[in-house]
């Protein structure tokens, strides 16, 4: 008897399983009604495991997704600073999401808003832009000082004057508005009910409560995106490759084809590419033909995209990114999804010297790349790297967000 309950409870199980699998393999999206692996009925009463309804989000507003793949990360420039810390190594880097643009005026006016209302008034005070990178004892840049970060004209010019810490602060931020958008959307219908239903159940959920992560519905965190995500976006190799030539033979020395700075095609034929600094006491061209047409920074839909749709990974202004700075760390990272996150196998203590010398490299020193309106075109090739420490700001640094690319294993 023993032996039939069991056989019994098996072609039962059976059968469950063959039902799911009617209309094909369980997947993220339709896992069934049933578990694979007990046979029992998601969601069958309260006792019963909930399995939520689930329609993956394309990233999160303002995000571009950014197929990934194996890559040549390192300066393919001549070494002019004599640094040798970006030499030449292969790696492979996870999809991911990254920011069509830099992070601009209006949206961190947007963020000043929010924390007025929400925060303490010492965490707004901390979070406002410090205006004063514009201020030079021997130029007149006053006017931006009042003007750059406030008045309407420059609302979608890139943000700057921010340090890598207020840049981290700002990722936070916008995690918590956007994932509270979505929970009002689900709350209120919107077409999102499925955000708390649940298979098998009538759950509703309670008032003011927010997704949970198993919803599928709460976005991962916007960052700053790691040095590698960084660089291999800007490279977008995608342009660049011939009928599936993994041996990617045209290595690009900026996001765009070519070894010039100048548009070679059509009505833009000798346009420039990026806004940077032409040569000494040259920031624009002549007037009447202005050719980069950006005094100082420039709005953030100016020049062409890269082939992954990015705006200004080169030039306009350098931009913060999550990796500590160290000299060898393309000797120390690992060759998947590289990043430095502290001084691990390169501890700051080998920078300092026992006999009064002081190095500028610590752990709260943080890497910049791209190059900006203020930085000749060797800054503009996306290997290129420098560093500046983290609670530090200039009015060539700004930034863009990036977010993991979740449940996918590209």
């Amino acid at each position: 008897m023993k032996f039939a309950k069991y056989l019994s409870a098996a072609v039962l199980g059976g059968l469950l399983l063959t039902a799911c699998s009617k209309g094909g393999q369980p997947t993220s999206r339709n896992p069934g009604d049933y578990s694979t692996a007990t046979g029992i009925e998601y969601g069958e009463d309260e006792k019963s495991f909930q399995v939520n309804d689930y329609a993956d989000i394309e990233g999160g507003p303002g995000l571009i997704f950014i197929e990934g793949g194996r890559t040549v990360l390192g300066s393919m420039e001549e070494d002019v600073a004599m640094t040798r810390d970006n030499v030449e190594r292969t790696v492979t880097v996870a999809s991911f999401f990254m920011d069509e643009t830099e992070v601009a005026n209006i949206h961190w006016l947007e963020y000043l808003h929010y924390l007025k209302q929400d925060s303490l008034p010492e965490v707004y005070t901390a979070a406002l832009p410090d205006t004063t990178v514009w201020s030079r004892q021997l130029s007149f840049n006053d006017p931006y000082v009042t003007y750059y970060l406030r008045y309407p004209g420059f609302r979608f010019f890139p943000v700057v004057g921010v340090s890598w810490l207020q840049a981290n602060d700002y990722a936070i931020w916008r995690t918590a508005k956007v994932n509270e958008n979505l929970a009002k959307e689900a709350e209120g219908g919107g077409g999102r009910r499925g955000l708390f239903g649940r298979r098998g159940g009538s759950a509703e959920p309670v008032e003011g409560s927010k997704p949970s992560i198993e919803s599928g519905y709460v976005l991962p965190n916007y960052r700053l995106p790691t040095e590698a995500e960084w660089e291999y976006a800007a490279q977008a190799m995608i342009g660049t490759q011939y009928s599936e030539d993994e041996n990617q033979n045209n290595r690009r020395l900026y996001p765009w084809d070519g070894h010039q700075v100048r548009n070679p095609y059509g009505r833009e034929m000798g346009k420039f590419l990026a806004n940077f600094k032409r040569g000494r006491g040259d920031y624009a061209g002549i007037a009447g033909a202005l050719n980069d047409g950006a005094m100082i920074t420039d709005y953030i839909y100016s020049y062409p995209p890269n082939d992954f749709g990015l705006y200004n990974m080169a030039g306009n202004v350098n931009e913060w990114v999550q990796d500590t700075y160290r000299p060898l760390s393309f000797e120390d990272v690992e060759d998947l999804n590289p990043f430095r996150r502290d001084g691990y196998l390169d501890e700051k203590e080998n920078y300092d010297s026992s006999e009064g010398f002081h190095s500028l490299i610590t752990d709260e020193v943080k890497v910049y790349k791209g190059g900006s309106w203020k930085d000749v075109a060797y800054w503009l090739s996306p290997g290129t790297r420098r560093f500046m420490t983290q609670d530090s700001s200039t009015a060539t640094i700004g930034f863009r967000c990036a977010m993991i690319n979740a449940g996918s294993n590209r």
